[in-house]
């Protein structure tokens, strides 16, 4: 019953934080210090279920670029953020070109995640108080030149950097770390940014997964997995994922990430308080 309720746990705080600008990845290693560490296939598996929230939420978007990219006659197809289906799905594929290239040098540079909460706790704090600064000086950017929600190719190819940058410093947050770097080079509306960086994220994500299952089949691990366990912590990453995903699209119209930022620095401030040193 314990082994239950940690995956039900599980799956529920990867659908909440994987994107809020909260950092799901130093959730988690936190998560497990209590619940216990899990298999490379689970936690493969409950960030899958926060992606599938995200291409059903973004469904009709995600038909409308295919269909973009194979229409010959881009005149008649409606814009999106200024520019054609095709323009925009080739930005969102060189961003996710940029990410894997990147990330494929990271990994044969041997990173691992930390083992301690030390570096995770220092990164939420530094990313809260980065978010909050980010936010300032895109608010003057918008005042300056205006309402831009296009995405520029400059914009796509840091966008794909900093997918790598957040992945190097668990804690740090993708989504935190694309939308702030879409803000601060030029696209100045927040919902703009937001969609770019989540529609970027489900290839590279689903890229990763398939990256890594591909390791933990050959391995053999499969064959020891607790289905059960994992089927509840995908299900139910999936709908909390869907229904984050959801608030955070109508919530960030009329308001600003500063809340996530204060939050991420009163987690990184008692973990640092309370923790000991190594744990």
């Amino acid at each position: 019953m314990y082994d239950l309720f940690a995956a039900l746990l599980l799956g529920i705080l990867e659908g909440l934080t994987e994107f809020l600008p909260v950092s799901s990845t130093g959730h988690l290693l936190i998560a497990e210090r209590w619940l216990g560490h899990r298999s490379d296939l689970f936690n493969i598996g409950i960030q899958a279920g926060a992606i599938l929230a995200v291409v059903l939420i973004y469904r009709e978007r995600l038909v409308e670029l295919t269909r973009g990219v194979l229409q010959v006659d881009q005149s008649s197809l409606p814009k999106v953020d200024g520019d054609t289906p095709r323009v925009y799905a080739f930005k969102l594929a060189a961003a996710f070109v940029v990410t894997a290239i990147l990330g494929l040098v990271v990994k044969k540079l041997g990173f691992e995640l930390p083992e301690t909460v030390t570096p995770i706790a220092w990164a939420l704090i530094i990313g809260g108080v980065w978010m909050i600064a980010a936010e300032y000086f895109a608010g003057r950017r918008a005042l300056t030149l205006g309402e831009r929600a296009r995405i520029t190719w400059t914009v796509a190819i840091l966008v794909g950097i900093a997918q790598v940058v957040a992945g190097v410093f668990p804690g740090t947050s993708r989504s935190a770390a694309t939308i702030f770097v879409a803000l601060l080079a030029g696209t100045t509306k927040r919902s703009s940014a937001t969609e770019f960086a989540f529609l970027v994220g489900i290839p590279t994500m689903f890229a990763a997964s398939g990256y890594e299952l591909i390791d933990v089949v050959r391995s053999g691990q499969a064959a020891h997995e607790p289905w059960g366990l994992f089927a509840v912590a995908f299900v139910s990453s999936a709908i909390t994922a869907f229904i984050a995903v959801k608030w955070l699209l109508g919530y960030i119209q009329s308001h600003r990430f500063t809340v996530f930022a204060v939050y991420r620095m009163i987690l990184g401030a008692a973990l640092l308080l309370f923790l000991p040193s190594g744990a």
